[in-house]
């Protein structure tokens, strides 16, 4: 994607935690010759190289797996908060923009099965049901009713090769006109614009 030099986000923990955080994201490949997408929940780890990975799956019923080569690059999109920022904020006359966290990244895909597909099932409830009331677990699940799910999933691992990410806040602006944007950011009635605000403020208090 297009990344500004001030927008360039290379802080390689912040942007792993914001993949952590915003991990519904979007999957691209190829089918058929044209670019596919499904929205679904990744997990972020390690293979047994130590290699950054994520993992994720889909129903067999979807026809994204189907045109998955061995090794392919494929795309993973995570977004994260954004706001309209109203150029009626600054001292100066200028035009509207908006503001915006995304992470692309890049890597060669597999497709898993077995104990894979199993373990990659049980991380991703243990990592949504952490803090809930009646905590699920698959493994407190029949093996029947466990293996019937699995045989209406394809799962698969990506192999990170790449990572763009991009914090568009704002940094092109005097210190003036940037704590504007986060007051009026504050008084908004919209919660993601007030992350935002919070966002900006992390990198200019």
């Amino acid at each position: 994607m297009y990344i500004h030099r001030l927008n360039n986000w290379e802080s390689e923990p912040e942007v792993i935690d914001f993949i952590q955080k915003n991990a519904f994201a979007t999957l691209v490949s190829q089918v058929e010759g044209r670019p596919w997408a499904t929205h679904l929940p990744f997990v972020f780890g390690q293979d047994k190289e130590g290699n950054a990975v994520l993992s994720g799956h889909v129903a067999k019923t979807n026809i994204q797996w189907k045109s998955i080569q061995a090794d392919e690059e494929v795309l993973a999109i995570f977004q994260g908060p954004h706001a309209y920022i109203s150029s009626s904020w600054y001292t100066h006359e200028n035009v509207p923009t908006w503001n915006y966290l995304a992470v692309h990244v890049y890597g060669k895909i597999r497709l898993i099965e077995g104990e894979e597909l199993l373990a990659h099932l049980k991380s991703l409830v243990d990592i949504y049901e952490t803090g809930r009331p009646n905590r699920v677990r698959v493994e407190n699940m029949s093996e029947s009713y466990v293996q019937s799910q699995i045989r209406a999933l394809v799962g698969f691992e990506i192999k990170i090769t790449e990572v763009q990410a991009s914090a568009k806040l704002s940094q092109n602006r005097d210190d003036v006109n940037y704590h504007r944007i986060i007051e009026k950011l504050d008084e908004s009635s919209f919660p993601l614009d007030r992350e935002i605000a919070e966002e900006m403020r992390k990198r200019r208090p």
